[in-house]
This record gives C-alpha cells, sequence and structure tokens, in this order.
C-alpha cells in the first residue's frame, strides 16, 4: 500500500530538503505557505533601490545589479514629475543625490515632483556616490539619470535567466492624490498585474512572471486602502513605525531630549505604546487588504538606517498568528540577517543583495565588479 503525506508534511519536507538557510522547521512551514499561495519566495530577498551598497541607489547600475544577483525583487520609492511621469526617487528633494544645486540652483530646495520628466532627466544621479564612497567609486557612475518606473520594469525584463519582481512603495501618497490609480494604469499597460502564461510545462514561474510579480508597499493607512481598491489581487505590505502616522509611542521624550548621542540608540529604545497598540496596527493593515508587515529593525551597530526594533519573536508570532508575512528593513549585515532569520522574519529588505543571498545560500555565480563589468560599469 502505497504511504500518503498530508500537504503540510510535504510541504515541510520539501523545504527541509532545500538545505542552509532554507532548511525550515515546523513553526515556520506556515508562513512558507502562506507566501507560496501569494507566489512570493521564502524567504525573500529585496534589494532596497537596487543593489544600492554597490552602485548609486535608484539608477539603472544598482537595479540591473540586483537583477543579476540574484535578487527576488527590485525595490523603490514612486514619485510622480510635475507632467505626471512616474519616477523612482526615495528622498523627497534632490539635494542629496544629484547635482540640483548646479543645474538649478534657483529650485535647489524644491520637491523632486516641482520638476518635469525632461528637468528631472538632465541630472546626474550618479556623481554622489563616489563622493559618499570613493572606495567604490566608479567613472561610470557619473551621468547617471534618475529612472522611470517604465524604465525599471525594462530592466526586471532585461535578463532571460533571471527575472525578478517589483516591489514598489507610494512614496509620500498625499503629495500625489492618485497615485494609487496612476501605477494600476501604468502596471496594466505593461501587462504587470497578471501572471505571464508560459508553456514550459511544469517549470515554476520566475518570480518576475509569478503571481506575486508585484508586491505594493505604503506607511499610510489611506494609501493602503486605496492600493487595495485599485489592485485588490495584487499583494501588498503595510510598513510599520512608531510616530506621525505610525504606531504610538511608549515615551513621548523627544530625541532632543532623551541624552542619546545619536538617532539610532534614540530609535531602539522606542517601543509601541504597549501590546495592543501594535495589535492594533496588525488589523489595520489585514482589514485593507495587506498580505503582510514591513517592520522596521535596531541594527547591532546602529548606523542611519538602524530605527525601531518591531521584529521581536513575540511581534512576529502575532503577526503570523493573522496570517501575515514579516518582511523587515533594511539589513546589511550578516550579524542582522541571523538575528532577523532567528526571530522569525519571512523576507529582508537590504542595500547588500549580494551578502544576503550568499547568507541564504544562493550566491551569484560571479561577483559583483564581473557583473557591474558585464553591464557596463
Amino acid at each position: 500500500m502505497p504511504v500518503t503525506f498530508s500537504k503540510s508534511t510535504l510541504l515541510l519536507s520539501l523545504l527541509l530538503g532545500m538545505g542552509g538557510a532554507y532548511a525550515a522547521n515546523a513553526s515556520n512551514a506556515p508562513e512558507a505557505a502562506v507566501a507560496s499561495a501569494q507566489g512570493i519566495p521564502h524567504p525573500a530577498v529585496i534589494a532596497h533601490r537596487g543593489a544600492s551598497f554597490d552602485a548609486p541607489e535608484s539608477t539603472a547600475a544598482s537595479y540591473k545589479l540586483a537583477r543579476d544577483l540574484g535578487a527576488d525583487y527590485l525595490e523603490m520609492d514612486l514619485q510622480r514629475s510635475k507632467d505626471g511621469v512616474l519616477f523612482a526617487l526615495h528622498d523627497n528633494g534632490l539635494l542629496r543625490t544629484t547635482d540640483v544645486a548646479k543645474k538649478f540652483p534657483e529650485r535647489k530646495d524644491s520637491p523632486a515632483s516641482a520638476f518635469t520628466l525632461a528637468e528631472l532627466k538632465t541630472l546626474d544621479a550618479g556623481s554622489w556616490f563616489n563622493q559618499a564612497y570613493p572606495q567604490r567609486a566608479r567613472p561610470s557612475f557619473v551621468g547617471l539619470p534618475i529612472l522611470t518606473l517604465d524604465e525599471i520594469i525594462d530592466i526586471a525584463q532585461g535578463n532571460p535567466q533571471h527575472k525578478p519582481g517589483l516591489y514598489i512603495e507610494t512614496k509620500e501618497p498625499k503629495q500625489f492624490p492618485g497615485i494609487e490609480r496612476d501605477l494600476k494604469n501604468k502596471l496594466t499597460e505593461r501587462g504587470w498585474l497578471k501572471p505571464v502564461t508560459t508553456t514550459a510545462g511544469n517549470v515554476a514561474p520566475q518570480t518576475g512572471e509569478g503571481k506575486g510579480r508585484v508586491i505594493l508597499q505604503t506607511f499610510e493607512k489611506n494609501s493602503l486602502e486605496l492600493l487595495q481598491k485599485e489592485m485588490p489581487d495584487t499583494p501588498k505590505i503595510l510598513l510599520l513605525w512608531i510616530g506621525e502616522g505610525g504606531m504610538a509611542a511608549s515615551s513621548g521624550v523627544s530625541f532632543a531630549d532623551s541624552g542619546e548621542k545619536d538617532k539610532a540608540a534614540y530609535y531602539a529604545k522606542l517601543q509601541p505604546k504597549d501590546k495592543d497598540e501594535f495589535l492594533h496596527w496588525l488589523d489595520v493593515a489585514k482589514a485593507n487588504g495587506a498580505i503582510g508587515t514591513g517592520p522596521s529593525a535596531a541594527l547591532t551597530h546602529g548606523g542611519a538606517q538602524s530605527y525601531f526594533d518591531l521584529i521581536q519573536p513575540w511581534m512576529n508570532k502575532a503577526t503570523h498568528d493573522k496570517g501575515l508575512l514579516v518582511h523587515v528593513y533594511t539589513l546589511d549585515e550578516p550579524v542582522d540577517f541571523k538575528k532577523a532569520t532567528d526571530a522569525g522574519v519571512d523576507g529582508i529588505f537590504t542595500n547588500r543583495a549580494s551578502e544576503l543571498l550568499k547568507y541564504y545560500q544562493r550566491p551569484a555565480a560571479k561577483s559583483v565588479n564581473q557583473l557591474l563589468e558585464q553591464n557596463g560599469y
């Protein structure tokens, strides 16, 4: 008589067979199943503004590198130009990552959205990286332009061997009324709201072709509601934060009055007001169509990306108990990869896709330098 297995046993056996960091125990098999049902890799490698440790963030060099390293998703912050074109840029302004002060000195403090696409395209979005990180500087980074969403889609589709998905944040959505609909229209136009139909038999589609090829993210409850209205079948993540527009804090002491020397130390000590406050935001996420949350983390060595510790094991368990995934931002070092993995996260935003892929035992066949050079950088 043939041996039969339950679906959960088969799933667990499959996960255990993957080995290394993919080896799962009974406690995280349900989350792997939740991710699988959405077409989302587990654990997911989310390339934060591309491979932005090794190349200027949100540029072609950064996104092509992340793609070719094997990242599951190309992550971006979406804004809209004065003439209505969707483009990727993290900051509200242009001073940190472009030469706007040289090209448009009288408008250097204006928001990026006050510029037309043609004006944005005149800016150099690469040279700042060479100045900030001379040890990783490359002459070919000089003059790299700001990218439109269309151009990032082209990059995502540009490597037949590996097609990553898109992980898109509606940036400051209150500044851009209707951006959720604009995004839906563009993704529909480009065919990205439906899985790609393949004739490859039983071969599973790549992330950028399957059901989870797009993940939408936002800090804003109202934007989450609108994203759900416009794209109800597309996976969504509610990003978590302590402060205005997010969770109420356990302490009302400001950074200035805290006595801490840097904001990372200040953030690391702040917690949600209480357990119910944290649970409330999980309910907000689920009620508005999110399939997961994007909490911050306090980094072992601090730094500008070290925020609130919102991936404590009890927090992740509470999230999982509600059937939600946990994608944490933004980790770059193995010590933090391990802490987050041990705490139970299901995916990681990283500037160092090459290092996270190595940690997950999915190293690229070529080095960062080889891939940059292969792409003309």
